[in-house]
């Protein structure tokens, strides 16, 4: 198949899905009785487009399950006026809470607690288990058998991640609070005092300059116990790629 129609073939593809898709998935889409491309010329095919789209309003992205079409991040402002709702803020420690999880995994709600300074709320971690940016890798080897949490791919590719390698170092990160009127946080959660929460304001920024924030409600339903100890026990790994 000529790369010219190869490569139209899956940016129609890639427009009219509403899902990451990955380099099987795309070669399956063609039939066994016609000119199939292989893998590896669906991988050039999806290279040229990157290149192909570097003047364009929006880009290819290779995330964490596979590739997807996107609105380049520097016009988020003017497509985000096509919804007139104004989407929910996060709070301060929601963000606290989900950057300690992508830094510190495999991670208890007792060790979160224990560098904020402040209990973590039952709603914070059920908004980001529904959100299925977290999940439950086990549970700890400790009295009480705490509950051991890590990032799952669905936070890598809302982030535009592709592995957790690309966070950057704590000490590339300035201060969150130096630039707490630009990020408009909210702060209706309580939050650690400084001198305990110092570490993960830091982290907490990057998390917010990874992706534009987006809708987010913190339900009053607590957290259940079932749920809790829903563990995978013979998972290995911190997160998959």
């Amino acid at each position: 198949m000529e790369i010219k129609k190869l490569k139209s073939i899956l940016e129609a593809v890639l427009l009219a899905a509403d899902r990451v898709l990955t380099v099987i998935q795309l070669e399956n889409l063609f039939e066994l009785d016609e000119e199939r491309p292989s893998r590896d010329e669906i991988r050039k095919a999806l290279h040229e487009m990157t290149d192909d789209y570097q003047t364009r309003g929006y880009e290819l992205k290779q995330v964490a399950s596979g590739y997807r079409l996107q609105v380049r991040q520097e016009y988020a402002t003017w497509v985000g006026r096509l919804w007139e709702e104004k989407p929910a803020r996060y709070t301060r420690a929601l963000l606290e809470t989900m950057a300690l999880i992508a830094y510190r995994q495999p991670v208890t709600r007792g060790e979160i607690e224990e560098v904020r300074g402040v209990s973590v709320s039952s709603n914070i971690i059920k908004t980001l288990l529904e959100r299925d940016w977290i999940k439950v890798l086990g549970h700890k080897d400790v009295p009480g058998k705490p509950t051991l949490y890590g990032t799952t791919k669905v936070f890598l590719d809302y982030f535009n991640l592709k592995t957790l390698d690309q966070l950057p170092t704590l000490a590339e990160i300035k201060d969150l609070d130096s630039i707490h009127p630009e990020l408009d946080l909210d702060d209706s959660e309580n939050t650690a005092p400084e001198d305990s929460s110092k570490s993960i304001d830091v982290v907490a920024e990057k998390v917010e300059e990874i992706s534009a924030i987006d809708d987010t409600e913190l339900s009053e339903t607590d957290y259940s116990q079932e749920q809790e100890e829903a563990a995978l026990p013979d998972e290995k790994q911190v997160f998959n790629v």
